[in-house]
């Protein structure tokens, strides 16, 4: 569609990694009565030619996970991003409803509620054009006595980066250790060259 703005190329990583999983049901169908036969299973010959039906999944899944690999790195070494325009869009989103609803469960309201106190502070934010963080405590305990000062911890972009922060997640810390680690790992250079 003419209105998408997604890097397609992994789109379509995505979508033949679907390829490489069918191939891998078809082997381990193939093989999960091996046991109990006479094993000529892996020898049934196709129409066109004398190929054993284990190999053709498995070259097909080789030649599939190259061509993947050739398009992801050549995707990395040449995507760019306007960080300034993710940064303005960034809090178009709401990103900070899912760490609103969490603040509401640490404070001992049931989730059912939190998601309901949730949607009516993202409405009052819609009605007066404005993100969570700017609302006043007023507005907030307007909707639900149990916010506190320190809701403003869990609002705005970069804290709701930083809540969800567990081993493998987006949170900053995270993501900084895991460029360090592959940059020490490839001996890439800051720079961006390899060694």
């Amino acid at each position: 569609m003419p209105q998408k703005k997604n890097p397609d190329p992994m789109e379509l990583v995505r979508g033949k990694s679907a390829r490489v999983v069918g191939d891998l049901v078809t082997l381990l169908v193939l093989c999960k009565g091996l046991p109990q036969a006479y094993n000529r299973d892996l020898q049934a010959r196709s129409f066109l030619m004398y190929l054993k039906e284990d190999k053709e999944p498995a070259f097909d899944s080789v030649k599939t996970i190259i061509g993947m690999l050739e398009v992801c790195a050549e995707f990395a070494q040449n995507v760019t991003f306007n960080q300034e325009r993710i940064q303005k869009a960034l809090p178009a989103g709401y990103l900070d409803a899912a760490t609103l609803a969490d603040y509401l469960v640490k404070k001992g309201v049931p989730f059912r509620t939190s998601h309901d106190i949730v949607g009516r502070s993202m409405a009052l934010c819609v009605s007066k054009s404005c993100q969570l963080q700017d609302l006043k405590l007023d507005d907030l305990k307007s909707i639900s006595p149990v916010f506190d000062d320190d809701v403003y911890e869990y609002l705005g972009v970069e804290n709701t980066i930083d809540k969800f922060s567990s081993y493998g997640s987006t949170g900053s810390n995270c993501v900084a250790s895991q460029l360090d680690y592959w940059v020490a790992r490839l001996q890439i250079d800051r720079a961006g060259s390899s060694r």
